[in-house]
């Protein structure tokens, strides 16, 4: 029966702060033993250390909680997961697109809508063209208040990224904007409300938010942003309005409360049994970097060989990386904060080049899972790549 090798975590975090990340911090559970650790710093200036119990910003891990929310509302029957979203906004999904695509396409990625960033922050572009990129939107959007109607729609007015239902599915965070919309429309409440009033809360997330004003609330690590090395030294982005992703990506938890949320969501009760087996429905879909993830209705899927299959999610900011997975057993399962991003050189022709994190942070993840002999762990990387939510 695989246990908590404490000094083997202890090590391998230690790995990854030489690997060059400033600071990072963990929660590992199996059973009911616990384990947490915390290894270099929250602050370069200042040299504050980084601890277990820091509020951090947490990405597309906010899309889980997104998704209860909806698949709640199917239970009660307020919403179709095969409904077409052009039955509840019309005026967002317009003709027959709005008539193909689903509640369900959305929650997994399969609507062939695109992704709206790189309109909203155009001089970072295109991601599969990084060489030609600035980090010049980060700093001018720190403060701006999006309108997640206007972000929206540019997804709708960008290429398609792909035909309603077509596999493999192709992320994007207009899928979540939408999703976040449907709530408002049929609930009546902010969608940031209702999220926090009917997963958040029940599920006893006491230090989870998603957050209204641009600061992290309580104690917490600055977030520092390299963009592939153009912004040198990296920059702390831990100041922003993040109304730029909203309830796709601007959760605010700690490594405790994703081991819960992720706890209770696989024991049912977040959603009822019928609901996980939906969000457990999984099939291929391209990530950001151009890597294929096995994604269900806001989950992904990890089958490790020898010890079986792993959910959770994975997500980033500018600056602020996280990544949580549980054992479909319920028993192993962590949750893991870094404070660095993007640190990776392009080489001449666009492409992130490898660096030592793109090692140290996966072999993290294998001893945190119990797995120290196999050389088999998670495939998307909290640093690695374009990915920006």
């Amino acid at each position: 029966m695989a246990t908590i090798d404490q000094v083997a975590l202890q090590a391998a975090m230690e790995d990854v702060r030489r690997a060059g990340m400033p600071g990072l911090f963990a929660e590992v559970r199996d059973g009911a033993d616990v384990w947490r650790g915390a290894v270099g710093v929250a602050d370069l200036a200042t040299g504050r250390p980084v601890a277990a119990d820091l509020r951090h910003r947490v990405g597309s891990i906010t899309k889980t909680v997104t998704a209860a929310a909806v698949l709640q509302l199917v239970e009660q029957q307020q919403v179709g997961l095969d409904t077409a979203i052009g039955h509840y906004l019309p005026e967002l999904v317009p003709g027959q697109r709005g008539r193909a695509i689903t509640v369900r396409m959305l929650l997994g990625h399969t609507s062939g809508l695109a992704e709206y960033l790189p309109y909203a922050f155009p001089s970072l572009g295109a991601f599969p063209r990084l060489a030609e990129t600035t980090p010049d939107s980060l700093d001018d959007h720190r403060f701006t208040r999006f309108d997640p109607v206007e972000l929206i729609a540019l997804g709708v007015a960008a290429p398609p990224a792909g035909r309603p239902g077509g596999r493999p599915g192709v992320y994007s965070n207009t899928n979540y904007l939408l999703l976040a919309q449907l709530l408002e429309r049929v609930t009546g409440a902010e969608a940031e409300e209702h999220i926090t009033r009917q997963v958040i809360e029940p599920a006893g997330l006491t230090d989870t938010e998603l957050p209204t004003t641009p600061q992290v609330a309580g104690p917490h690590s600055r977030a520092y942003e390299s963009w592939f090395q153009m912004i040198d030294p990296p920059r702390d982005y831990s100041v922003y309005d993040m109304s730029w992703v909203g309830p796709a990506a601007s959760m605010i938890s700690t490594v405790a409360d994703l081991n819960r949320l992720y706890t209770l969501l696989l024991a049912g009760e977040i959603v009822s049994h019928a609901s996980l087996e939906q969000m457990q429905r999984t099939g291929p879909v391209i990530s950001f970097e151009g890597t294929t993830i096995e994604y269900g209705l806001g989950l992904h899927r990890q089958h490790l060989p020898g010890y079986g299959t792993f959910w959770g999610h994975d997500g980033t900011t500018w600056g602020s990386g996280a990544i949580s997975m549980i054992r479909s057993d319920g028993r192993r399962q962590f949750s893991v904060a870094v404070n660095l991003l993007r640190p990776n050189r392009l080489d001449a022709s666009g492409r992130p080049q490898k660096h030592p994190l793109d090692a140290a942070l996966p072999a993290l993840y294998r001893v945190a899972m119990g797995d120290v002999d196999s050389g088999v762990g998670p495939s998307h990387s909290a640093v690695g790549g374009a990915h920006c939510d």
